[in-house]
């Protein structure tokens, strides 16, 4: 065995097995000043020119393989970044950065990557110019104030109530059950949306047009035995999370069985035990049972024979929606149940697809009428997962819009608009930061390019056409025409951007890029100091 050489350690455990320390391993390797922030761009740039593509109703998508082998196709952004992996910590920060805004907001997690990678863009020139990174960040934090307020001033209010949701239809339009689902558990006094009381589920088969909101709660789950009826009317519904099984010691127990007669004693208890548990449940004028566990066959059989339906197998988010649905009580043991614990629903019935066996449960006309479910239809496992991140983000919207009812206009015309007036405050400035806050101006425009680029129109001559526009016409509302219909008012097409959602894009981004302009040393630990 040759010597260690001088920068490394021999060294035996505590068994005399040798091993070698390193001394490399213990030094940290260091990446200083301008060089680290070129490093954190650079990274930036590459998230954000990956995601960039996948901006707009024109955007492209994007093939997401699992280690698994799982395929996803999708242009969501929340979606392609929580998927990718990344090794660098600022790309990281970025797929943080479009968490934040999807937990948030729920909509506008590409746009605000994109803003974010166009200011650390700007950024670098700036620096490379020789203006401080401090500075450029505070010129930045100046102008997302300017471009904030004036999205205050620009902003439109959507009027609606429950009876009259025509604005919030044109405002979702790209999946209208939507609003209905989120009127539906929406509390208008207190501005406030309960999503949980909203389960969006999908099945394969049909197509997307069959997707339908449905005034109850959808459970892939069907009666426990094959000659149980389809359908139960008036259910009073028994909502248990014990299982119909007889007791058994909580302690390691054996039982030995040694006759024939032993073995009819154990029989004649466990049956016995199960009548006793179908008889509390009946006693307490319950006709269906819904179990989180499941039950063998002589229970299953016991249960057809006393004409009480049941459905085993039920997870927990389920029983919990159900049991918020019905405003019945889950319960834990027989002895608990009582007739006031019960839930209650006009109809549950079996649905079955196609010439499949497949088979769903659905609870309709519940005592709670709030709780409601989004069930997506489509050709295949791909399409209704894409459908269900679309419905998600237009849900957002409408939730967005009962917070907050006031708008701006999307295509991009509320960045324009922004950019312009932050152009104008920059005049204004005498300081160095002028220059920081017309960066900021033009990272804006990263939007609309991309908007403009992706619908296969040429960019800058589409951006210069508008921004003259809205400037001579004094017209905020134009905005990049992705659909080609001939109007670039967005207020026409319908095209609209919650001003919570936008603002939170420019307060999140700016505040990200901060962050990272005013760090200049990165320390690797266990890599060499060369």
């Amino acid at each position: 065995m040759a010597a260690p050489s001088m920068n490394a350690v021999y060294a035996t455990d505590e068994y005399g097995r040798p091993f070698i320390i390193v001394r490399e391993q213990q030094k940290k390797s260091r990446l200083s000043g301008f060089d680290a922030v070129k490093s954190h761009i650079l990274a930036a740039k590459t998230v954000a020119n990956i995601i960039k593509t996948s901006l707009g109703p024109r955007g492209l998508d994007k093939i997401l393989i699992s280690p698994d082998g799982d395929v996803t196709v999708t242009n969501d952004g929340a979606t392609i970044l929580s998927n990718m992996e990344v090794e660098h910590q600022i790309a990281k920060l970025l797929v943080q950065l479009s968490k934040s805004q999807d937990d948030e907001i729920g909509d506008g997690t590409t746009g605000v990557v994109v803003l974010a990678g166009a200011l650390l863009e700007h950024a670098e020139t700036l620096i490379a110019k020789g203006i401080h990174p401090i500075r450029v960040s505070d010129g930045f934090e100046r102008a997302c104030k300017v471009a904030v307020d004036h999205l205050d001033k620009i902003s439109d209010v959507v009027e609606f109530t429950k009876d009259n949701t025509e604005n919030l239809f044109k405002t979702a339009m790209t999946s209208l059950g939507t609003v209905d689902a989120v009127l539906s558990v929406a509390d208008l006094e207190r501005k406030d949306v309960d999503f949980e009381l909203i389960k969006v589920d999908g099945k394969v088969g049909g197509s997307l047009v069959d997707t339908a909101l449905v005034q109850g709660v959808v459970v892939d789950k069907d009666f426990s035995h094959s000659q149980m009826p389809r359908e139960v009317r008036d259910a009073k519904i028994a909502i248990l999370t014990c299982p119909f099984e007889p007791p058994k010691p909580k302690t390691k127990h054996k039982l030995d069985i040694t006759s024939v007669d032993e073995y009819k004693k154990l029989q004649s208890y466990e049956r016995e035990k199960f009548e006793e548990m179908i008889k509390k449940v009946k006693d307490t004028g319950a006709n269906l049972v819904i179990c989180q566990w499941g039950f063998d066959d002589e229970a299953n059989h016991l249960l057809l024979q006393n004409k009480l339906p049941a459905v085993r197998w039920v997870g927990g988010p389920e029983i919990e929606l159900i049991a918020i649905a019905t405003k019945g009580r889950i319960v834990p043991r027989f002895e608990d149940l009582t007739p006031e614990k019960l839930g209650f629903a006009g109809i549950v019935r079996e649905i079955s697809f196609g010439t499949t066996k497949d088979r769903m449960l659905v609870i309709e006309e519940c005592s709670n009428t709030r709780a409601v479910t989004v069930f997506v239809r489509g050709s295949n496992k791909m399409i209704i997962d894409e459908a269900k991140r679309a419905i998600h983000d237009a849900m957002c919207v409408v939730r967005n819009l009962v917070r907050d009812n006031r708008v701006v206009y999307g295509g991009g015309a509320a960045e324009i608009s922004c950019s312009l007036a932050v152009s104008k405050a920059a005049d204004e400035i005498s300081s160095i930061e002028q220059y920081a806050i017309r960066a900021f101006a033009s990272a804006l425009d990263a939007i609309p390019l991309a908007l403009a680029e992706n619908s296969g129109l040429s960019s800058i001559e589409t951006l210069s056409n508008i921004k003259s526009r809205q400037v001579t016409e004094n017209n905020s509302r134009l905005g990049i025409d992705c659909m080609m219909t001939g109007s670039n008012d967005m207020k026409e097409l319908f095209v609209y951007d919650p001003l919570i959602s936008k603002r939170q894009q420019f307060l999140l981004a700016t505040q990200l890029v901060k962050m990272i302009l005013k760090i200049d040393d990165v320390i690797i630990t266990g890599a060499s100091d060369e």
